[in-house]
């Protein structure tokens, strides 16, 4: 029997050679730091529904799933259509579209906290934008962010120990961001009250990671009071729960209305999008007034070759059509369940210490730990969750699962769509317990 390591180059032989070429043109051979796989990365030629395709022919059950943007599945064939119908028109008119309008329309419909929305082209853009527009709109200079809490990799945002972390940012710029474990609502009360220069407030309102290291709703609910009494903003970052957790994201399934949203992934229907919703004094403040002293010193600028691309709102508008009447969670959600169940039956019979949990249509698998409530996601101990993820273990449960045909996130992460189908569901169980055998064999348990 060949060990999981050659296995995996064997199977993947034309990736392994694209792989070398790459080394000396990106670094470390990748485009993203997620998609680093030891000894080498795959390189996908191709996505249809549920399953994806690599230049050595190998088919995956996918559940990358364009790192959360396509709830539909890859290639959608109205989102195709939609996007192909628009590339005749143009790709980039340099105008506002009544795409956009629409495209906005629906983000109001679906988010009611969303007065008003401004479009950029990524969620890093987003969440910039979002703690600019918190300074400018309060006059204060600070903002509380969580621990492990990623929203995405500018210099405010990204610089904390852990895996989210980054060389070349001045401490100038770090020192404005404060950092606080997640759920200890008494030290953030702690922090607003002795400090009166914190503009805002920023979390995924899951958790860190997408909700990897789940965070109890109740904290939500403490924070939005919490904030609402010391005239703090309260900015979730949606970009990945947004769409998911509820057509409305977590702050329609959770009953928590913050200040302000960011938004991505889902918003674009696969293709580059982010935006910045929510009340609208706020998001005034990028507002043009007849007033060149406003306009020089007291507007928050708003530019952006991509922003509202037309491309992206024509595969936005679509998504969002299908998304709005709840059909497309429920059915995500309910195929993620089905693995969360299947993935803990499987574990439990070849008594192997781990664990499968989530919310919604997102899952993750980690070993060497369990729930210390049975049940509870909010007992689960974050710190062995993180060594899990960062283990050599986790490292070889991925490429087993490749090697079986499934491709995740990283190395614990299941992004299910509303096009897994129960072939999917079924085959993937397969796979898994196949991984797990292959990683018994070599003594990994």
């Amino acid at each position: 029997m060949k060990s999981i390591m050659d296995e995996y180059t064997a199977k993947h032989t034309r990736s392994r050679a694209l792989f070398e070429e790459a080394r000396e043109i990106f670094p470390s051979g990748v485009t993203h730091d997620t998609r680093r796989v030891k000894p080498f990365s795959i390189f996908v030629r191709s996505g249809s529904g549920a399953r994806k395709c690599d230049v050595d022919g190998n088919e995956y059950i996918c559940y990358v799933m364009g790192h959360g943007a396509l709830i539909l599945g890859h290639s959608h064939p109205l989102i195709v259509s939609a996007v192909c119908e628009q590339i005749h028109r143009g790709t980039h008119l340099g105008c506002n579209t009544e795409l956009e309008l629409c495209w906005a329309g629906l983000v109001k419909r679906l988010m009611p906290s969303i007065e008003m929305i401004s479009f950029h082209s990524t969620g890093t853009e987003a969440t910039l934008m979002a703690i600019r527009l918190a300074r400018a709109y309060t006059g204060k200079n600070k903002i509380v962010k969580f621990r492990d809490h990623f929203h995405g990799w500018h210099d405010y945002v990204i610089a904390e120990s852990g895996k989210y972390s980054s060389a070349g940012i001045p401490e100038a710029t770090s020192s404005t961001v404060m950092r606080l474990p997640a759920g200890e609502i008494k030290k953030m009360e702690e922090l607003l009250r002795a400090d009166h220069d914190i503009a805002g407030v920023i979390l995924e309102p899951t958790g860190a990671g997408m909700g990897c290291l789940p965070l109890n709703p109740k904290f939500l609910l403490e924070l939005r009071e919490v904030t609402s009494r010391y005239g703090v903003l309260l900015i979730f970052d949606e970009v990945v729960t947004g769409f998911r957790l509820s057509p409305g994201g977590a702050q329609e399934r959770f009953h928590v209305k913050p200040d302000l949203t960011t938004l991505g992934k889902i918003l674009g229907g696969g293709l580059p999008a982010g935006a910045v919703g929510g009340r609208r004094e706020i998001i005034e403040k990028i507002s043009f007034h007849d007033d060149p002293e406003w306009n020089s010193i007291s507007r928050v600028s708003h530019p952006g070759t991509f922003n509202a691309n037309p491309l992206s709102a024509a595969a936005g508008v679509k998504c969002l059509e299908l998304i709005e009447h709840g059909t497309v969670n429920s059915q995500a959600d309910a195929r993620a369940s089905s693995l969360k169940e299947g993935f803990n039956r499987i574990l439990n019979r070849g008594k192997i210490p781990g664990v499968a949990y989530g919310l919604a249509s997102l899952l993750w698998v980690v070993f060497d730990t369990q729930y210390g409530k049975e049940g509870d996601i909010y007992s689960l101990p974050h710190q062995m969750i993180k060594q899990s993820l960062n283990s050599e273990k986790a490292q070889r449960f991925k490429q087993a699962l490749l090697n079986q045909g499934v491709d995740i996130m990283g190395t614990g992460e299941f992004i299910v769509s509303a096009v897994h189908g129960e072939k999917e569901i079924e085959d993937t169980l397969d796979a898994f317990e196949r991984a797990l055998h292959a990683m018994k064999s070599e003594g990994l348990f």
